[in-house]
């Protein structure tokens, strides 16, 4: 039975959405409420069982970097002040040692290209790749859920959502049938159709599990949507010689890609915590009146 060890996180993006906040600190950096969103990502991986991360970055990216890595003026400061919360905290964010490899893509040539950019560092056994601009609110880590399903079926699976009709040109759509408990098996999967050409409104999000022969087509480097070495088109071709599955994940999606998304995620996680929440509640309805 094969296993999933590995996750990819691609991570090179520029995160123009958010500019000036992003032109020196990478997006993936900002946070919600007070742990980046890279943070909520890797925490996901590993509380599902994940034993190797692997980020695929680009330039400007040592602030990600550094964040899984040990800060010794830092923790010093922390020790000679008996900040011991704060100390614990810090050190519980860096992974084992051995745990994260990083390689570069050095052109920004498409999710697909990212992907493709770790096929060494994966090898020829199953993988998952987690987009952190989709923070998931979940009581059990959507990857555990979709690993689960890939330990019964032992194929690909993409966690999918239904959007609004008008909104699949904003993502990679299934031809499938409705999800029939939380699974559908899929017939085809097409890149950003416009709505009057999508075979359905099951939109894929950032969490996907693949199996490595995706690199063999990857490795022809075919652009599609956007001019975008894509990896929905890649699945296209995959499907023709294995199955591929859809999966309706447990939980509530933030598109923290877009700013509304990324504020709605602030307000949510902050109003699970009890040292924020008595404060934040009234503010919050004295604004909706």
């Amino acid at each position: 039975m094969m296993k999933v060890r590995k996750a990819v996180f691609p991570v090179a993006g520029l995160g123009t959405r958010f500019l000036p906040a992003t032109k020196a600190m990478p997006k993936e950096m900002l946070p919600i409420v007070d742990k980046p969103l890279i943070q909520y990502a890797v925490e996901e991986a590993l509380g599902s069982g994940i034993e190797e991360i692997i980020f695929v970055t680009g330039r400007n990216k040592t602030a990600l970097e550094d964040h899984f890595d040990h800060s010794c003026e830092l923790e010093n400061t922390l020790v000679a002040r008996n900040k011991d919360r704060l100390l614990k905290e810090v050190l519980n964010i860096i992974p084992e040692t051995g745990t994260i490899a990083y390689t570069r893509q050095n052109e920004p040539l498409g999710l697909g290209h990212a992907i493709w950019c770790a096929r060494h560092i994966v090898g020829k056994e199953p993988f998952a790749v987690i987009l952190a601009d989709d923070l998931i609110k979940s009581d059990r880590p959507v990857l555990a859920q979709m690993m689960e399903k890939f330990d019964e079926l032992q194929a690909s699976i993409v966690s999918v959502v239904e959007v609004a009709p008008q909104h699949t040109s904003k993502y990679g759509i299934l031809d499938a049938d409705p999800l029939s408990e939380g699974i559908t098996k899929v017939r085809g999967l097409v890149e950003k159709p416009k709505p009057e050409a999508a075979p359905s409104n099951l939109a894929i999000i950032g969490r996907y599990i693949l199996t490595a022969e995706v690199f063999d087509i990857l490795d022809n480097k075919e652009t599609g949507a956007g001019g975008e070495i894509q990896i929905t088109d890649a699945m296209a071709r995959l499907l023709e010689s294995q199955p591929i599955y859809g999966y309706g994940y447990q939980g509530t999606r933030f598109d923290c890609g877009t700013k509304t998304g990324f504020q709605m995620a602030n307000l949510a996680y902050a109003m699970d915590r009890d040292d924020i929440r008595p404060q934040l509640e009234p503010f919050i309805r004295s604004l909706c009146p």
